[in-house]
């Protein structure tokens, strides 16, 4: 039998990027690509008929159009322990306190990428946590990280005590002011970097361990 979700009815938004921040770049992303594909098709119908000018344009504008306003559209929040997905056409959810995986993923480049990963065996659920460049970062807001981590310690997985370790940490940094190297989020990314690992990689149970001492 299936354990119940467990939501409180208060919900937490888990957004890296606030959505008052994204939407308006997405609107502007998608419209470049809609003037794009029709300038395409003009010039196509230049030389050829003119469905076949307007199938271009659309395989040329459409895609970037279609996946700029559905970024926009995009939500993660924390009901209780039950984590919420939504990208406006599908909603997807998973308890925390259930999981059956939970680990860090981070991607190195210029803009490098820390993300927790949760799964109940149904779905995976990836919730970015801290995006960080050469000048500094964004990290999710102090609340966020602190539902996350309580989410996390009512798991009796292993993994998932060992990621709000890493949470409390985090927030433990923040509140007094560290710099990035003493926070756990960028050391994950500066980990990666040092090992010369691949720019998408998943961290060990001994790499989580390390970032929570």
């Amino acid at each position: 039998m299936p354990t119940p979700e467990r939501g409180s009815g208060e919900q937490f938004p888990l957004d890296l990027i606030p959505a008052a921040l994204l939407a308006p770049r997405m609107r502007r992303v998608a419209l470049v690509s809609v003037l794009i594909g029709v300038v395409v098709g003009a010039v196509v119908a230049l030389f050829a008929s003119l469905p076949v000018a307007a199938a271009v344009g659309v395989v040329v504008g459409a895609p970037t159009a279609v996946s700029a306003l559905l970024a926009a559209r995009r939500r993660i929040w924390l009901d209780g322990t039950v984590l919420h997905a939504s990208n406006g056409v599908r909603r997807r959810h998973l308890d925390v306190a259930g999981a059956a995986t939970v680990e860090f993923t981070v991607r190195t480049a210029r803009v490098s990428q820390v993300v927790l990963r949760v799964g109940d065996g149904r779905v995976v659920q990836a919730v970015p946590l801290a995006l960080y460049t050469a000048d500094g970062g964004r990290e999710l807001e102090v609340l966020g990280l602190r539902k996350l981590a309580d989410a996390l310690s009512s798991s009796e997985l292993v993994p998932a005590a060992a990621a709000a370790s890493v949470l409390i940490g985090q927030l433990r940094a923040e509140a007094r002011g560290a710099g990035l190297e003493e926070r756990p989020l960028y050391r994950a990314v500066v980990l990666v970097r040092d090992a010369g690992r691949v720019p998408q990689t998943t961290l060990t149970d001994q790499e989580v361990a390390a970032l929570a001492d």
